[in-house]
């Protein structure tokens, strides 16, 4: 438990004193955020905004996650690599989309085909490693199983180990693809994607706790009940380390905003939190406990396969919180309100995860 207090509150303490600090260095250099033209027009008066504010929490969380380990003299396990690995990859090419806005100056970064080459590439390292590095009880970081609060009897690998690897690597980068993209379209109001990443992986830490308290590897657990993960402590220090680095980028980006987490910050954050679900058997969950990303992404599915069907719109704008401030609704109110829906989800997540264990015969 110490690693893990020790882990959120360094993250929280680096991401709440580094954030000033690489505010002024933006400012500096003039590295601030364009925005789209066919948006809302009370976003203009955020034009030049200080943006790639993830550079931020992916710091603040690799610090965490690392002082953590040498206060308590523990040695990272695979499945925190992999996800950290993950996150600062994903970061990388976050990074490298936002520069582009801002030296190219216009709100659109990396073309969408060098966009997938490096989300792709990452993708696919992180999910080929899943599959490696197997312990003395025999578990991989992954499985090739599909996982809703555990895994499922659902096995890519019944149709031959290789056509197995295949599948998983392609169900893991539509997964890795599908929360970046979710946590980006997020990020449309002050503090929305913050604030919500942080309920989520919040949500992650408890899922993890109970998982190390009911591992199948002890002795006394229970077939029915206990959970063959491999690294679940590990995956809820990196879970709090995430949680603290947002809390402490929140006080920043909250509104009005000092900063944005820009793509830096959507797309390494949606990687970690994919990377936590598959190595945790919670994929299907995940759903549930990021189900404001998950409404938030349909909005904008509705939306354009309701127009290229129709020639008409469901929502005055996707996504849904720009819709809901065509309405007239306040951005805060908007954002809070979202965050109690954020909470709501996160709370049936867990709710649904500690009843199955229940009801486990």
């Amino acid at each position: 438990m110490i690693a893990l207090l020790t882990a959120a509150a360094v993250a929280f303490a680096v991401a709440m004193l580094g954030t000033p600090l690489f505010i002024r260095f933006l400012v500096r250099h003039q590295y601030g955020q364009f925005i789209r033209q066919d948006g809302p027009a009370t976003h203009m008066v955020k034009r030049g905004t200080p943006t790639m504010g993830g550079v931020v929490i992916i710091g603040a969380t690799v610090a965490g996650w690392l002082v953590s380990a040498l206060i308590v003299g523990r040695v990272p396990g695979v499945s925190a690599i992999l996800v950290i690995g993950l996150m600062v990859g994903l970061g990388l090419v976050g990074f490298a989309d936002d520069f582009t806005k801002i030296r190219k100056e216009r709100s659109l970064g990396l073309s969408p085909t060098w966009k997938v080459i490096g989300q792709g590439i990452i993708g696919i390292s992180f999910s080929v490693l899943a599959l490696q590095f197997r312990d003395q009880h025999g578990r991989y970081p992954a499985s090739m199983r599909i996982s809703f609060l555990r895994d499922t009897s659902i096995n890519m690998a019944a149709w031959g180990i290789g056509i197995g690897v295949v599948l998983f690597i392609i169900w893991a980068n539509f997964l890795i693809t599908a929360w970046s993209n979710a946590v980006n379209l997020t990020d449309g109001l002050d503090g929305l994607a913050t604030g919500a990443s942080l309920i989520a992986f919040g949500a992650y830490i408890f899922v993890g706790l109970w998982q190390v308290n009911q591992d199948c590897a002890g002795a006394m657990a229970l077939p029915s009940r206990c959970y063959d993960v491999r690294d679940p402590y590990d995956l809820a220090i990196v879970a709090a380390a995430i949680a603290g680095a947002c809390c402490g980028f929140l006080w920043w980006n909250a509104s009005p905003a000092k900063i944005f987490m820009g793509d830096t910050g959507s797309l390494a954050l949606g990687g970690a939190y994919a990377a936590i679900s598959i190595l945790s058997r919670t994929e299907v969950l995940a759903v549930i406990i990021g189900g404001l990303f998950f409404i938030i992404v349909m909005s904008d599915v509705i939306q354009i396969g309701f127009f290229k069907a129709t020639g008409r719109r469901v929502f005055k704008m996707a996504p849904l919180h720009h819709h809901f401030e065509l309405l007239g609704w306040p951005e805060v109110n908007i954002v809070v309100r979202f965050w109690l829906i954020a909470g709501l989800c996160a709370a049936l997540g867990l709710g649904l995860f500690y009843g199955q264990w229940v009801v486990a015969s």
